[in-house]
């Protein structure tokens, strides 16, 4: 398999020249073939192309203040728009972020809950949505998780905890969870709760992560996220 030269990539400069070694290796080439062969066979693959590094073209790494860590693209047509947890305005807010805003509301004094579930405001700020795999096939939850995607997205948390200093990681549910031993947490601030999803019925409300984010910004001096979309 013929690797790729990495100067074809196309990524927001800060992220290409920190991850720039990762384009020529053996796994990344797998992906490049992977998405190639799914596109021959006929199949969708979510988010479109030029959304695949939307979160690293929102927020080059030396802005990032906040990680918000999703496992996988949604998978359904007009959704995925390569920012975890968020779909593009005019599409249904799904039930994880409908759960995410109810916390929000609940202790964000002021929240009005938005009506659309573009998060890309947030990312503006320095809240990098990254999700572990970068796409999946249409209708197939999980479908690309094992094709190099997670080895990538590691290296990308991994650089942040190397680079960047006192970085909050919000890391929702068990899969999450398990990305907490690539990150220095002496240097760095680590929230932890369950998956905001509707299958863990209401014991994502009542974290707090969204108010500490911004109290833990405060006290080193960064400007908070506005969370209001």
């Amino acid at each position: 398999m013929a690797h790729i030269d990495p100067t074809q990539i196309t990524l927001e400069a800060s992220w290409k020249k920190a991850l720039y070694d990762e384009f020529s290796q053996d796994y990344f080439a797998h992906i490049k073939q992977a998405l190639l062969d799914a596109k021959a066979r006929g199949e969708h693959v979510f988010p479109p192309g030029k959304w695949i590094f939307n979160a690293f073209d929102r927020t080059p790494l030396s802005e990032v203040k906040v990680v918000i860590l999703g496992q996988d693209p949604y998978h359904r047509a007009g959704q995925a728009m390569g920012l975890s947890f968020s779909v593009p305005e005019g599409v249904t807010i799904p039930p994880s972020l409908r759960n995410i805003y109810k916390e929000l509301a609940r202790s964000i004094e002021g929240f009005n809950t938005p009506k659309h579930g573009d998060l890309s405001a947030w990312a503006d700020q320095g809240a990098l949505l990254l999700n572990a795999s970068l796409t999946v096939l249409e209708g197939r939850a999980g479908s690309h998780s094992k094709i190099g995607w997670q080895r990538f997205t590691d290296r990308v948390i991994e650089t942040i905890s190397r680079e960047r200093e006192g970085i909050i990681f919000l890391l929702w549910g068990n899969f999450a969870k398990q990305k907490a031993a690539l990150i220095d947490q002496d240097k760095h601030h680590i929230l932890t709760a369950v998956h905001p999803s509707p299958l863990n019925g209401n014991a994502f409300i009542g974290c707090d992560h969204f108010r500490a984010t911004n109290h833990l910004l405060e006290q080193a001096g960064k400007v908070p996220i506005d969370w209001q979309i």
